[in-house]
This record gives C-alpha cells, sequence and structure tokens, in this order.
C-alpha cells in the first residue's frame, strides 16, 4: 500500500506551472486537464483579493493561482504526512482525490472576493461540491484516479460522512490551524500587497506536523509559535488589508446593491452563480435598479466616504449583525434621522452600514508533547486573546456618499 501510495505523490507529474511564489508546481497531465476546464479557467477571472488592488494595486492575483498554491501545498503536506505514518489509513484514490479537493476548492467561489458572502445564496463550497460532479469535472477527475464523489465530499462538509475516517482526515487537512489553504494566502496576499505581515516559514511548518487518524493534524510544542505566527499574521492582515477601510467601501457598496436587487426580485440568487468578476459588473449595469448604480460606481474607484465607526459591541442595534436586509432598515432608520437633523432629504441609498463577520481563529491543533489542544498549551494564545483579537477586528462603520458627506457639516455624523 505505502508504495502505490507513494507512486500516487511522487509519480508522473510532468506538467510545469511556475509560480511566483511557489516556483515550479508540477501537475499530472491529467490534473493539468481540470485547470483548462471553464470552470477552472473562471478563477483566472476572480481576483483573489477583489477591492483590495485599488488600496494595494500588486494585488493583482486571482483565485485559479491561489487554488494552484494550494494544490502544492497540499502536496507537500501529504509527502510528509505519509512518510510519518499516515498511510495506514489512506488510499491511493483518496490521496487523489485530496489532490483534486485542494486544486478545485474555489471552483464554486463567489465574484469580487467576499462581496457576496453574506446574501442568501448557496454557499460556495457546495456550488463547487456540485460542479465537481458533474461533466466534464467529473470524468476528469475520475481520470486523475480520484473519486469525484470523495473530492466533492472533502470540499463540502454538509454532505455526509458516515465515518469514513479517510474523509474526516482530509477535512482536517484542508481546514484547520494550519492548513495549506491559509498558508497560501496568507504568503500570497502578502506578497502581491507588498506587506510584511502574511510571511510564515511554511518549510518549517509542515516539517512539524505529525498525522493522527481521529484528530488530523498534530504538532509538538516546538510548532506552537509557528502556530502563533500564523494566528497573528491572520489579524494583522485582517486588520490592515482585508477589512482596511476602503475594501469594506467597495465590499457594502457590492452587498447593497445586491440586497436591494434580491428583495425587490430584479435579480434571482441563480442569476449570481458562476460569475466572475466583469460578470458581475455587467449584471449590475445590464438591470435597471436604483442601487445598481453603485456597482458602476465601485468598478470606477467611488468609494464611498467613512462618516464614522464604532466596536460592534457598543452598538445597540443586534439584530443588524448577520442579517443583511435589517441593515438596510437600519440605513433607512439613519437617512431618516440625518435627514430631520439638517433639513435635507437623503436619500437611504446613500447611507451603508457595514458589519464584518466574525472572523475566525482556530486554535483546535492537539500539541502531542503537552497532551494539550493548542489554546490550553504553553502559548500565549488562550481563548481570551483569540476573543480580543475578534472584538478587535468587528467594527461598524458608517459609509456615506462623497458628495453627501461634503455637504453636510461633520458633527451630524455621531453615534
Amino acid at each position: 500500500m505505502t508504495n502505490t501510495i507513494n507512486s500516487a505523490l511522487h509519480y508522473g507529474y510532468t506538467e510545469p506551472i511556475r509560480d511566483a511564489l511557489w516556483g515550479h508546481i508540477y501537475l499530472t497531465p491529467e490534473q493539468e486537464a481540470l485547470t483548462r476546464t471553464p470552470a477552472f479557467m473562471r478563477l483566472h477571472r476572480i481576483a483573489q483579493l477583489g477591492p483590495a488592488g485599488f488600496c494595494y494595486p500588486g494585488a493583482t492575483h486571482t483565485r485559479a493561482a491561489h487554488s494552484i498554491g494550494v494544490y502544492h501545498l497540499t502536496k507537500r503536506l501529504l509527502v510528509n504526512l505519509v512518510e510519518r505514518g499516515a498511510e495506514t489509513w489512506l488510499t491511493p484514490s483518496g490521496v487523489q482525490s485530496m489532490l483534486c479537493a485542494a486544486l478545485l476548492h474555489d471552483l464554486g467561489h463567489f465574484p469580487y472576493a467576499h462581496s457576496l458572502k453574506e446574501l442568501l445564496l448557496t454557499e460556495h463550497e457546495a456550488l463547487g461540491a456540485k460542479i465537481i460532479i458533474s461533466e466534464p469535472v467529473r470524468s476528469l477527475i475520475g481520470k486523475t484516479g480520484a473519486d469525484p464523489e470523495l473530492t466533492a465530499a472533502i470540499l463540502d462538509t454538509k454532505l455526509p460522512a458516515y465515518q469514513n475516517r479517510e474523509l474526516l482526515f482530509y477535512r482536517s487537512l484542508l481546514s484547520g490551524s494550519l492548513d495549506p489553504d491559509k498558508l497560501d494566502y496568507l504568503n500570497r496576499d502578502a506578497r502581491y500587497c507588498g506587506v510584511p505581515y502574511g510571511a510564515q516559514d511554511v518549510d518549517y511548518i509542515i516539517s512539524i506536523m505529525y498525522p493522527h487518524p481521529e484528530r488530523g493534524i498534530e504538532i509538538d510544542s516546538r510548532g506552537i509559535p509557528s502556530v502563533e505566527s500564523v494566528l497573528f499574521s491572520k489579524y494583522l492582515m485582517y486588520r490592515s488589508v482585508y477589512w482596511h477601510h476602503s475594501v469594506r467601501s467597495a465590499t457594502s457598496m457590492i452587498k447593497k446593491a445586491l440586497c436591494a436587487g434580491l428583495q425587490d426580485k430584479l435579480i434571482c440568487s441563480e442569476d449570481l452563480y458562476n460569475l466572475d468578476d466583469n460578470g458581475l459588473f455587467s449584471l449590475l449595469s445590464m438591470r435597471n435598479h436604483p442601487s445598481f448604480t453603485l456597482g458602476e460606481a465601485v468598478r470606477q474607484g467611488h468609494f464611498y466616504a467613512l462618516a464614522w465607526e464604532m466596536p460592534f459591541e457598543e452598538c445597540p442595534h443586534n439584530k443588524i449583525e448577520n442579517d443583511v436586509y435589517e441593515r438596510s432598515l437600519y440605513e433607512t432608520e439613519l437617512a431618516h434621522e440625518l435627514s430631520k437633523k439638517t433639513g435635507q432629504t437623503i436619500d437611504p441609498k446613500q447611507i451603508i452600514v457595514d458589519v464584518p463577520e466574525r472572523a475566525s481563529f482556530e486554535t483546535n491543533l492537539f500539541v502531542r508533547d503537552e497532551n494539550k489542544v493548542f489554546s490550553e498549551s504553553s502559548s500565549f494564545f488562550k481563548s481570551g486573546m483569540v476573543c480580543a483579537f475578534v472584538k478587535t477586528l468587528r467594527v461598524l462603520r458608517v459609509f456615506v456618499d462623497r458628495d453627501l458627506k461634503t455637504r453636510l457639516p461633520a458633527a451630524v455624523f455621531g453615534k
């Protein structure tokens, strides 16, 4: 079995891709064929960081480049884990399925970064799984030696696992404190944005990982600083890049436009699936709705200005936390209040309330020589520290049309 798994990981990788971050990445001809499908080619037309490119002009990298990077790190990780005993519960077909899942993990991703994340849409993992088990991707996955059904189930964790130990192991690899997805996007985003915060010592991180049939990945205490580095880097990238106020403004403008279109039934959820970045803007430009002008404003880089902000925990309107439609009602209330204060008629479309979702900081790794989970280990990242990170990042912001902000005195903008 070991030799067969080693063959699956070491032989037939003849197709090179030159990556700016990781150098040469090799795929098998069958894996390379997957990157030429229409579903994967769409990822070349989706910027990894969406509007962040306006703040960091170097951030032009795509979901496709990121997906290939995740594949590369997954393969390196599997080689290490197999050498350390994981071959006793892995199969060659499962290994190939995991590699395909890594390569195709963003196949169902929405355009323009996370602008669509809070809308009532099918989750992108489920959309990707549906593409994977449909033609032509299904047959191409089969040609790699992988199982399309297993590949889909690795991505979409809502699909039943039926206590499949191998499937659960692969799911834990693809989502965790030190998963290949995170290790690629932190390094890649930092490189292309020109900031130092995300860089990680990936070679060392992979070297301190050990397989466990139930827990997935384990580390020993030598790896604690590496996990701390990843957690702190993620915090800094959220604070300086992902949730930069201009990025949040552009994201919330797109979200407001789509929310209005869905509410008024001018568009339906199916219209938003399988779009690329340009397709999203084209959809907004071809439909007649007052809020859809926000799409063209974003495309032209005309973002709403920041009027005021506060820690979310100080906001008295709890309903707006996870409900973009409640947020729309709150925007109407604010427009009414500002109209009364100023004697001017203010359109709710000129005001946007933005509440970032809760950032996740996974600390469930098991530290084998301390016999504790990471959050209870000798690391200073206790649960209280992680909660403080989340609170610091959750800032409620109110953005307004720039002309409106210029017209009104600064004193009217406040809590």
